[in-house]
């Protein structure tokens, strides 16, 4: 470009709509207090990711319960694309036994945010709520259970599920 004008590239959409995300949670936290923020960031976010999963499956055509488990898991690794691009959450899904995974997520862009706005302290990680939001909208029953969690001090963050038998 000429002039001194700098390409910036697209803009981060992304980042921008959970900048908004991030501000919304702190107004509700200033007005209503922490509990309530708490609550309505994790409903919202269940809806949402379950609206995520539904649209995800029927875009591409995907019956998640008759899926091997092997195949769930990739397809599965897919979805949180939707919501964040990979400068924003790392994860990695590995099949552990005849119906189980892990899930390692190393960079969360929303723990990252709110840890700059200073406004971690009695905020409640909602990932166990995305993650049941994703398995409603995926059609699927699945025992999720947290391991570790970075917002409480764990180094990464780790799930261990569990699909229940499909029919």
């Amino acid at each position: 470009m000429d002039g001194g004008e700098e390409d910036f590239g697209p803009p981060p959409l992304h980042e921008f709509w959970w900048l908004h995300d991030a501000r919304w949670y702190q107004g509700v936290l200033r007005r209503f207090g922490q509990d309530a923020a708490n609550e309505i960031n994790a409903e919202a976010i269940r809806f949402v990711f379950r609206r995520i999963a539904r649209w995800y499956r029927h875009q591409h055509g995907l019956d998640f319960t008759a899926m091997s488990l092997d195949e769930f898991v990739k397809w599965f690794e897919e979805i949180p694309k939707v919501s964040w691009n990979s400068e924003m959450m790392t994860a990695e899904h590995a099949v552990t036994g005849d119906n189980e995974w892990e899930s390692v997520i190393t960079k969360n862009y929303s723990l990252r945010m709110l840890a700059a706005a200073r406004a971690l302290d009695g905020y409640e990680c909602p990932c166990p709520q995305m993650r049941e939001g994703w398995f409603e909208g995926m059609g699927v029953t699945v025992r999720d259970s947290r391991v570790s969690c970075v917002r409480t001090g764990g180094e990464v963050c780790r799930f261990h599920a569990v699909m229940d038998p499909r029919p």
